[in-house]
């Protein structure tokens, strides 16, 4: 009789095993359920950072081959669902598409904005925020056979921009008896601006200097030209080298040439040297969670691009402010 009560124990006890495992495998496909259904929410989260819509941005042709370098960046890498539309109308042709109801999102310049413009933004009730993106430097450019004007002063510079000197052997006695050609951009183009107010101090251009609209229509006309002479940022230069020359620029101790270690507002070449902006509206970075990301991606990555696209970067200390005064606006 003990032995059956034995047995009956032993019988009792396994099946309480049994059931105490069951119980623990159920709670484990529970758990594993749940960690499912976690990562399944942690997944959705994740696509939920995807953003769609578009960015749309013109102005400046200097500042374009960066901002369409970002933008091709940002599209391929950052986000695949926005499209980035990159213009090039010119620094104030742009400034008057970004300065209307429904404009655009960013206007590329390569100068300040006016005070006329500010005032326009305020009557349009436009916050705008100016995003400093790189340095440029204003590069005088000739003929590839020119072997004699490989060096100018800046005054000999301006003398030959404001029609002081009509043949090459006017700036120097030695140098070819021939008319020179000036070319330039047009005043659609903060280069234009910058060049008449910064390096003319706002006397008028020689009455036939050849303005034009395109940069690359600027690179051909001078390659073409024996005895030209233009001007425009050192990007289109750096692009084109084996088509123009650049001139070296004597500021008082000699020429320099502008290169990515000359370029810098307090070196070699400072005195050609300008900052490249881009400017934001800042309603529509609020409105649209697209054209605030895109504007703290081109600050965080700006630097990291301007040498392939011929600027030199600004300071790193400057683009990280910049960086935390847009993620303000978040």
């Amino acid at each position: 009789m003990k032995f059956k009560k034995y047995l009956m124990f032993l019988v009792v006890a396994a099946l309480a095993v049994v059931l105490v495992a069951c119980g623990d495998s159920e709670e484990d496909n529970k758990s594993g359920d749940n960690a499912s259904e976690n990562t399944d929410n942690g997944s959705e989260d994740k696509a939920s950072e995807e953003l769609e819509g578009s960015v749309v941005i013109d102005g400046s042709g200097t500042v374009f081959p960066l901002m369409s370098k970002l933008a091709e960046n940002y599209m391929l890498d950052e986000q695949p669902n926005v499209s980035v539309e990159v213009s090039r109308a010119g620094t104030s042709a742009g400034f008057e598409k970004f300065l209307q109801e429904n404009g655009t999102d960013f206007n590329d310049a390569s100068r300040l904005i006016k005070d006329e413009e500010k005032s326009k933004a305020e009557e349009l009730g436009i916050e705008v925020k100016e995003l400093k993106v790189a340095l440029d430097g204003l590069t005088i450019v000739t003929h590839p056979d020119n072997d004699w004007a490989t060096e100018l002063t800046t005054d000999q510079v301006k003398g030959i921009f404001l029609g002081e000197y009509t043949n090459w052997s006017d700036v120097n006695a030695d140098w070819p008896n021939e008319k020179i050609q000036t070319y330039g951009p047009n005043e659609n183009h903060g280069t234009y601006e910058f060049f008449y107010e910064n390096i003319l101090e706002e006397q008028d251009l020689v009455s036939d200097i050849n303005l034009q609209q395109d940069y690359s229509t600027l690179v051909t006309l001078v390659s073409e030209d024996t005895n030209a002479i233009g001007f425009f940022g050192f990007g289109y230069y750096d692009s084109n080298k084996e088509k123009v020359n650049a001139v070296g620029i004597d500021f008082g101790e000699g020429a320099v040439i502008p290169s990515l270690d000359t370029i810098a507002e307090d070196g070699d070449y400072a005195g050609f040297t300008r900052p490249v902006f881009t400017y934001l509206n800042v309603n529509n970075a609020k409105d649209k969670e697209q054209v605030l990301d895109y504007a703290i991606y081109v600050m965080e990555n700006a630097n990291n691009v301007a040498g392939e696209t011929g600027f030199a970067p600004i300071p790193e200390e400057e683009a990280s402010s910049l960086v935390e005064e847009l993620k303000g606006l978040q």
